[in-house]
């Protein structure tokens, strides 16, 4: 597994950050996950991180700033506009994917809704990202 891997994960979703981090213990307790609740606060602390993450999943539908403005605003930033982004959404609009895939986001996934699904996605997506 990759080690020392830091993901960020900007979901409004209490319940779904921990869905997350359950299953990514599962996947590989040497991941660590930092979380955000909107796109403004997850811009905050990249913009303040010393350690920025290896990538960042993010919802569509979240407060203040959501998904797709969280994802023009990174790519606009030096310092953060190469870290992969992967879209976790309830959508499977295809307009939503193109729109994300369009603003650099390397992939869309929409969220399972079984725990034993978000281990698999996980997990495919760690090793697909294995050097």
């Amino acid at each position: 597994m990759l080690q020392n891997q830091l993901l960020f994960l900007v979901d409004d979703d209490i319940d779904d950050q921990e869905i997350f981090k359950l299953a990514l213990a599962k996947v590989d307790g040497d991941l660590e996950l930092l979380t955000a609740s909107d796109g403004y606060e997850a811009l905050n602390t990249l913009l303040a991180a010393a350690t920025l993450p290896d990538y960042i999943f993010v919802d569509l539908n979240m407060p203040r700033m959501n998904g797709l403005q969280f994802l023009k605003e990174i790519k606009q930033q030096d310092g953060l506009k190469n870290i992969p982004v992967i879209i976790y959404s309830t959508s499977s609009h295809p307009g939503d994917i193109a729109k994300t895939k369009e603003l650099g986001a390397v992939s869309f996934v929409t969220k399972p809704s079984r725990f034993a699904e978000l281990c698999n996605l996980l997990q495919s997506l760690i090793k697909s990202q294995q050097v």
